[in-house]
């Protein structure tokens, strides 16, 4: 069996210009940033559009943009392509809630609301505690169980064999970068606002808690690949809402996400969003699996192309 799965951009992907060309050329797809521009209550096309990058950096801005604009792509491919179907879904921390939202599960205008509200509690936790986060490659889970317990750090995303990111207060990310040198092993101290998907994220999972609480979820109309499990969603809207919670303080096991999508029968892989980095991860995951992605006009083009 032969399975499509469509995967959506994580934050860190977001750059000045994404969406735009999209946007100038679809009345629908523009349609859509404007409907995102009510829930914000500010022009956030322009900031898709435009920039500048130290706004699309801060968390209320650039999840609600980079859901919109993978929104956008996979909007665009739908018209371009209305007869090829995804069999699964999947993404990255946010880009979770598009695959959510693509399969179903939430409509647009409450997963913009949903994405606003994750971004703000995100940034408030990052600034009541000074944190960060750190990718290690080349360790074996015996290596990183070393580091963590010496250092006091979380493994917040599995991303691969070769690629875990380990997060934590920046004092203790600072000794991890260390230790991890002294073992050996590359790493990079990464430029982000804090240690997202570790405990440290408590609060901002409490406060997402109260507004998702008012939030119809539906059924999955397809398979979702869920970062917290490293496994497929269940049917029940109320078990979905959970897991999302979870994912806020959880790892995210994106690793088992796709070796799960593997294992089911999956071969082609279309990623949705600025930049391609969830197609460098599946490749490294699997070579042998096919990885396209969808960003802007040309890339849905070449994307097309490879599939027909």
């Amino acid at each position: 069996m032969s399975l499509n799965v469509c995967v959506f951009a994580g934050q860190g992907a977001q750059s000045p210009g994404m969406g735009k060309d999209f946007a100038e050329t679809d009345g629908e797809i523009m349609r859509l940033f404007e409907r995102a521009n009510g829930v914000m209550e500010m022009d956030l096309a322009k900031a898709c559009f435009e920039g500048p990058a130290e706004l699309l950096k801060k968390s209320d801005i650039c999840q609600p943009a980079i859901f919109v604009t993978s929104v956008a792509a996979f909007t665009a491919f739908r018209k371009k392509a209305p007869a090829f179907a995804f069999d699964m879904a999947g993404g990255l921390s946010l880009g979770e809630w598009t695959a959510l939202h693509a399969a179903g599960v939430l409509d647009f205008e409450e997963t913009v609301k949903v994405l606003k509200a994750r971004g703000r509690f995100m940034q408030e936790a990052c600034e009541a505690v000074p944190s960060g986060m750190v990718s290690v490659m080349g360790a074996t889970p015996e290596q990183l169980d070393e580091i963590c317990a010496a250092c006091g750090t979380y493994k917040s995303n599995l991303n691969s064999a070769q690629q875990v990111v380990l997060s934590g207060t920046k004092e203790n990310v600072a000794k991890a970068a260390e230790k991890a040198g002294e073992m050996k092993l590359r790493n990079v101290v990464l430029e982000v606002a804090g240690a997202f998907h570790s405990p440290l994220m408590q609060p901002a999972r409490e406060k997402l808690a109260a507004v998702i609480d008012g939030i119809t979820f539906n059924k999955p109309a397809i398979p979702v690949l869920a970062n917290a499990t490293g496994k497929v969603h269940g049917d029940d809207p109320g078990e979905i809402k959970a897991t999302m919670l979870r994912q806020v303080t959880d790892s995210v096991h994106w690793c088992d996400d796709i070796t799960t999508a593997i294992a089911a029968g999956a071969d082609t892989f279309v990623e949705f969003g600025p930049g391609k980095v969830l197609s460098g991860l599946i490749r490294r995951i699997d070579r042998a699996v096919k990885t396209l992605n969808v960003a802007d006009a040309a890339s849905l083009e070449a994307t097309l192309q490879g599939l027909a």
